[in-house]
């Protein structure tokens, strides 16, 4: 607790100098300064904008993101994405996987999520695997819902790590 105290007293240090000045946080309060500029000047930590594939789009082929993805158009194809938004006009035929997926549109074929979100203008024909699911009254839905701690991963990887417990003891 008292390395905590002296990590937050920098700030207050600068009214004191005299006495936070002899011991060694003017040495630390130096480095910092410089590796704050440094790491605001190429902003890492900024989250980039979502692409947008519009509405008079088609994209036939898989696509694969860190970011995130807001479909208005057309997608034949599967699509990985952190956070995956489908618009009302969008359509996407192929497999979906995404940390969160918010469902306004249409897609035919499997959803994987940790949370999923469909929406009362959703059509979702096909499987739902999620952690956590919301199903807005008015949307459309045809498939099975199941869930699972780890829905990114797919099914076929949990019975093997599975029945590699009970083997190992």
């Amino acid at each position: 607790m008292f390395s905590k105290s002296k990590i937050n007293e920098p700030a207050p240090k600068s009214a004191d100098p005299a006495k936070p000045a002899a011991s060694t946080a003017p040495a630390k309060s130096v480095p910092p300064a410089p590796k704050q500029n440094a790491s605001v000047s190429p902003a890492p930590k900024a989250k980039p904008p979502a692409s947008i594939l519009s509405s008079d789009l088609h994209v036939t082929g898989n696509m694969k993101t860190t970011g995130d993805i807001q479909v208005e158009g057309t997608v034949e194809g599967d699509i990985r994405a952190h956070l995956l938004t489908i618009g009302e006009s969008a359509t996407i035929k192929g497999e979906v996987i995404a940390d969160d997926v918010v469902i306004n549109g249409r897609i035919v074929g499997r959803v994987r999520g940790l949370k999923v979100r469909l929406t009362s203008t959703a059509r979702v024909e096909g499987d739902i695997i999620h952690k956590t699911i919301a199903i807005e009254s008015g949307a459309h839905f045809e498939g099975s819902v199941q869930r699972q701690d780890d829905p990114l991963t797919r099914s076929g990887d949990a019975p093997k790590a599975v029945a590699k417990a009970p083997a190992a003891e």
